[in-house]
């Protein structure tokens, strides 16, 4: 990608492997993504993650230009669908009791993450 695109930037998910990691320019999670490409002044990005994100790459930054990597695709994102959303918020199923301590620190991921969306 880099040989195609010689002018543009590399950013990455941490989740990368370390291997790619160590070959990105920004190394960010998905809202760092955003914020960033909405921030820079690089007007070409290669993005290396999930190729979900490119659709809201796009529509946040128009005036950029987002390359993906078609096979990067999660089998674990794409398991989440609007109907078990639905389903699960109708039931409140399945339950998943977490202990105190692990939800606090969770939750504060949570709410940092949802504070740029």
């Amino acid at each position: 990608m880099r040989e195609e695109h010689p002018n543009a930037l590399f950013m990455c998910h941490p989740e990368c492997e370390p291997e790619v990691v160590a070959l990105a320019d920004q190394v960010l999670s998905t809202s760092g993504m955003l914020r960033f490409a909405r921030e820079t002044h690089v007007q070409e990005i290669i993005v290396g993650t999930e190729v979900g994100l490119l659709y809201p790459l796009r529509k946040d930054s128009p005036e950029k230009t987002f390359h993906g990597f078609p096979a990067a695709v999660c089998p674990n994102m794409k398991k989440t669908t609007l109907d078990k959303v639905i389903a699960a918020l109708e039931t409140l199923e399945p339950r998943i009791e977490i202990p105190e301590e692990i939800a606090v620190r969770a939750r504060r991921s949570v709410e940092r993450m949802v504070q740029y969306v």
